[in-house]
C-alpha cells in the first residue's frame, strides 16, 4: 500500500463517489419520503378530490356513506386577484375556506406564526408562509383582495404550511413564485356569503379507511357530483403538489440505482488493471510462495485482502462524504417544498449495501486479476512469460503503410500487441465523458424546452383567467382595456378520453383556427397543426392512450353527465408541460350543442402601458387571475442558473476524476512495466521527451479514441434518463449542444494531460543505474 498508495488513492476516490452518491440519494430520498408521509398522516391530506359548481352541503353526508370513505371535508375554494402594497402588477391568490369549527378536518394547515381566521371575521387571513416571507409581511400586515367583484382589505393574522401546498404553484406556471402567488385561508361564512355558495360548497377531498377501493369510490363520487357541475375526481398521486414532489422523489431514486454502479464497475476495473499487471510483474514471486507450499486461496487472499484495504478506503471516504451531502440536500428539498420540518433518516440498510457493493466491487476486481496467474504451476510461473506471439496483421500492415516514426511505431505497436488492454483502457476513459454527457444535457434540454414553450407555442406576454366562463364577446371588451394590443379567447372543457382501458383526465382546449398568441405546434417537425373537424392530442396523451392519426377516441365532457362523442384524432402536437388535447371552438360548441365560451384570454400588450393594465385589471370584477408569462420565464431560468454553476463544477469533477484514475494507473503500471525500456532507451541517447512521448503517446491515442466513443455512450445514458423522467405533468427533450460535447471532450482531454504530466515527472526523475540493475 506504501509503494501503490497513489494509484490506491485515485482507486478510492472513483469508488467513493459510487458509494456517496448511494448513500446521498437514498438518504435524501427516504428522508423526504418519511418527512412527506409524517406530514400528510399528521395533517390528514386527502386521497381524493373533487370540484363542481354549486353542491349542497347536505350532499357531504352522502359522500361519507360511500363504502371506504373514513373522512370528508366539503370547502369552498377559488383563484382571486391580489393588490399588494410595492406591486404594480396584481398577485394571485387561492382561497380556502376555513370550516366554521374554527380547525379544518383534512388538509389541516400547520400554523407556524399566529392563528386561524375567527369564524365571521371578514378581513382576517391566513397566509402561507412563503407567501409572507416574499413579501416581508408580519402579523397585523395587510393588503386587498377581490372576491367575485368585490375588493376587501385583509389583515394577515397567521402564516401557515399545507400538505396541500406544498409545491406553491399558480396557474399557468411551471414554478413556484411567491411573491406573485400565495394561498389564503379565510373563514368559510365570509366566503359563502362573497361568493354566493351559502349552504354549498365548490370543493371537496375524501379521506379513505383502510382497505378502501379507490376507482369504485371515485366512480360513486362522480356520480353524486355530476348533477352540480362536478369536473371528476382525482386521486392524490394527480393532485398538482404532491406530483411534483412524487416527480423529484422519482429522480432521486432513478439517481441512486442508475449512477453508483457506473462508478463502482469503474473501480473494479481499475483494481483489476492496477492488480493485475502488478501481478504479473510479481509472477516469479507467487510461483516461489506455491513452490514452498503457499495454498493457492492464501496467495489469492493477500491481493484479495489488499483490494479491500483500497475498497475500505473509497466506503469510509464515501460514507462521510455521503451522510454530510444527504442531511444537506435534504435541508434544501425541505426549504424548497415548503415542508414545516425535516425527518431526516439514514437507514443502516444503506449503509450496509453501499459499503458490500464497494468492497465487492473492488474483490471482484482483484480476483479477475489474480486468477490466471494462480491457475499455473509453480515451475511455470517462476519462469520469465512467454513472449508475445508476433503475428503480422492487418494493423501492424497500416503501421507500415503510415511508415510513421520510430517512436509512434512503438507506440502503435503496443496498442496493436496488447488490443484488450487498450480497448479497457478506452472505455474506461470513454465513461468519464459520458458520465459529463449525461448530467450537462439537462441545460441543453432546458434551452429547447424554453424555445418550443416560450416561443414556439406561447408567444402571449400575459393570460388572464376568468372568475366565471364567459360569452366570447368578453374578448372585444379587453382589446379595450389599455395596453392590450390583442386578444385570443381560450376555452377549457374538462374532459375524460377513453381508448379501452386506457383513460385519461384532461381538459379540452377549444381554439380559434387563426389564433396566433397560442399556437398548437409540433415541436418534432417544427409544424403548426389544427384540430379540422377532430381532435388533436398531445404525442405523449397519444402515447398513454395507444392512439395515432386516424384512430378514434371516446370523450366523456365531465360538465356534461351522460354524454359521449366519438372523435378522430386529426393531429398530434409535441409539447412538454402537461397532457393536452385542442378542438376547433366551433366544432366544439357544435358539439356539445351550447354557444362558444371563454375561461380565459391570451394578452399581447404593449409595455409602455403595463401599469395602466395592472391598475385596471385589479378593478375588474370578472377576471380572478393574471400570469405574466415573462414572470414565468423568468423564474424558469434563474432556477435554472442557479443550479447550472453548481452542477457542472461537480459533474465536471466527477467525470475528471474517472479519467484521471483510469489514465494515471495506466501510465504508472506502464511506466513500472517498462522502466528498464525507457532507461535503456535514455541510455541509447533519447531525450526524456522522446522517452515520455513513448509512454503517454498511447495513453494520448486511447484518450482521442475514447472521447467520441463516451460522447456517444453519454447521449444512450440520456436517452434513458429522458425515459425515466417523463411523467404526466412534464417531459424533457433529448438534446445535447455542440458545447456540451466540446465541454465534455475538454474536461477529459485536461484530465488526462494533468494525469500524464504527473507521471511525466516521475519518468525525469527516474534513476537509469537503478532501474537498468538486474532483479535477483
Amino acid at each position: 500500500m506504501r509503494r501503490l498508495w497513489a494509484q490506491s488513492l485515485a482507486i478510492a476516490a472513483v469508488l467513493a463517489v459510487g458509494v456517496m452518491i448511494m448513500v446521498m440519494a437514498n438518504g435524501t430520498e427516504r428522508s423526504l419520503r418519511e418527512t412527506r408521509d409524517t406530514f400528510y398522516e399528521r395533517n390528514r391530506f386527502g386521497d381524493l378530490f373533487a370540484t363542481a359548481t354549486r353542491a349542497p352541503d347536505s350532499l357531504a353526508d352522502q359522500i361519507a356513506t360511500i363504502p371506504g370513505v373514513a373522512r370528508v371535508e366539503t370547502r369552498i375554494s377559488n383563484i382571486a386577484i391580489l393588490d399588494v402594497a410595492g406591486m404594480v402588477e396584481p398577485a394571485m391568490g387561492q382561497i380556502v375556506s376555513v370550516p366554521p369549527s374554527g380547525r379544518p378536518a383534512m388538509n389541516v394547515p400547520s400554523v407556524t406564526h399566529g392563528r386561524l381566521p375567527t369564524p365571521g371575521a371578514r378581513g382576517e387571513v391566513l397566509v402561507n408562509q412563503g407567501f409572507a416571507e416574499a413579501h416581508g409581511f408580519q402579523l397585523g400586515d395587510g393588503f386587498h383582495v377581490t372576491l367575485n367583484g368585490q375588493k376587501r382589505a385583509l389583515t394577515i393574522v397567521g402564516t401557515a404550511l399545507s400538505p396541500e401546498f406544498i409545491y406553491t404553484i399558480g396557474p399557468n406556471t411551471i414554478m413556484p413564485d411567491d411573491r406573485r402567488f400565495g394561498i389564503l385561508w379565510m373563514a368559510e361564512d365570509v366566503l359563502e356569503a362573497a361568493y354566493n355558495l351559502t349552504g354549498a360548497f365548490n370543493t371537496v377531498s375524501v379521506g379513505f379507511g383502510r382497505g378502501a377501493d379507490e376507482p369504485a369510490i371515485t366512480q360513486a363520487l362522480d356520480g353524486l357530483l355530476k348533477p352540480y357541475g362536478g369536473t371528476g375526481a382525482y386521486p392524490r398521486k394527480d393532485q398538482i403538489s404532491n406530483a411534483f414532489l412524487d416527480g423529484e422523489l422519482k429522480q432521486l431514486d432513478v439517481m441512486a440505482r442508475v449512477v453508483p454502479p457506473i462508478f463502482l464497475v469503474i473501480s473494479a476495473f481499475l483494481v483489476n488493471m492496477v492488480l493485475g499487471r502488478l501481478i504479473s510483474l510479481e509472477r516469479e514471486q507467487i510461483g516461489l510462495l506455491k513452490a514452498l507450499g503457499y495454498q493457492r486461496a492464501e496467495i489469492g487472499w493477500h491481493y484479495v485482502k489488499l483490494a479491500m484495504v483500497i475498497g475500505g478506503v473509497g466506503v469510509a471516504l464515501g460514507w462521510g462524504f455521503g451522510a454530510l451531502a444527504s442531511r444537506g440536500m435534504a435541508e434544501l428539498y425541505a426549504q424548497f417544498f415548503d415542508f414545516p420540518y425535516l425527518i431526516f433518516v439514514q437507514y443502516p440498510s444503506v449503509y450496509a449495501i453501499s459499503a458490500l457493493a464497494g468492497l465487492m466491487a473492488a474483490a471482484s476486481g482483484a480476483l479477475m486479476a489474480v486468477r490466471r496467474v494462480l491457475a499455473l504451476s509453480p515451475a511455470v510461473a517462476m519462469s520469465p512469460p512467454a513472449p508475445t506471439r508476433f503475428r503480422r496483421g492487418m494493423f501492424d500492415r497500416v503501421i507500415l503503410w503510415l511508415k510513421p516514426a520510430q517512436p509512434t511505431m512503438m507506440i502503435l505497436r503496443a496498442i496493436g500487441r496488447w488490443p484488450l488492454r487498450a480497448a479497457m483502457t478506452t472505455l474506461g476513459i470513454a465513461t468519464s465523458a459520458s458520465v459529463m454527457i449525461a448530467s450537462l444535457f439537462m441545460f441543453d434540454a432546458m434551452d429547447e424546452l424554453m424555445d418550443v414553450s416560450f416561443v414556439q407555442i406561447n408567444r402571449q406576454d400575459a393570460i388572464v383567467e376568468f372568475a366565471l366562463p364567459r360569452p366570447r364577446s368578453v374578448v372585444d371588451d379587453l382589446t379595450q382595456l389599455p395596453g392590450v394590443m390583442a386578444a385570443e379567447g381560450v376555452w377549457m372543457m374538462p374532459a375524460r378520453l377513453t381508448n379501452g382501458h386506457l383513460t385519461r383526465r384532461i381538459a379540452i382546449e377549444g381554439r380559434q383556427d387563426d389564433d396566433q398568441l397560442s399556437r398548437v405546434f409540433d415541436a418534432e417537425n417544427g409544424q403548426v397543426v389544427h384540430p379540422a373537424h377532430g381532435i388533436v392530442l398531445a404525442r405523449r396523451l397519444a402515447d398513454k392512450l395507444a392512439l395515432g392519426v386516424g384512430d378514434r377516441v371516446t370523450v366523456s365532457f365531465l360538465t356534461l353527465p351522460g354524454r359521449d362523442f366519438e372523435l378522430v384524432v386529426t393531429g398530434l402536437a409535441g409539447q412538454y408541460f402537461g397532457l393536452s388535447a385542442y378542438m376547433d371552438a366551433a366544432q366544439l360548441a357544435k358539439l356539445i350543442d351550447r354557444p362558444a365560451q371563454v375561461t380565459g384570454a391570451n394578452l399581447l400588450i404593449d409595455a409602455r402601458d403595463s401599469d395602466a393594465l395592472f391598475g385596471a385589471v385589479k378593478q375588474a370584477p370578472a377576471i380572478a387571475g393574471l400570469t405574466l408569462m415573462a414572470d414565468v420565464r423568468q423564474a424558469f431560468t434563474d432556477t435554472i442558473a442557479q443550479n447550472a454553476g453548481m452542477t457542472t463544477t461537480i459533474n465536471s469533477f466527477l467525470a475528471a476524476l474517472i479519467a484521471i484514475g483510469v489514465v494515471y494507473n495506466a501510465a504508472r503500471i506502464q511506466l513500472s512495466e517498462r522502466a528498464r525500456e525507457l532507461a535503456s532507451l535514455r541510455i541509447l541517447g533519447f531525450t526524456r521527451g522522446e522517452v515520455s512521448y513513448i509512454l503517454l503517446g498511447e495513453l494520448f491515442l486511447l484518450t482521442l479514441a475514447a472521447i467520441p466513443l463516451g460522447l456517444l455512450i453519454g447521449r444512450g445514458l440520456a436517452g434513458a434518463m429522458v425515459a425515466s423522467f417523463e411523467s404526466d405533468l412534464f417531459a424533457i427533450p433529448l438534446v445535447v449542444s455542440r458545447d456540451t460535447y466540446l465541454w465534455a471532450a475538454g474536461v477529459v482531454a485536461a484530465a488526462s494531460v494533468i494525469s500524464a504530466l504527473i507521471v511525466r515527472r516521475r519518468i525525469d526523475r527516474m534513476d537509469l543505474v537503478a532501474v537498468m540493475k538486474t532483479r535477483e
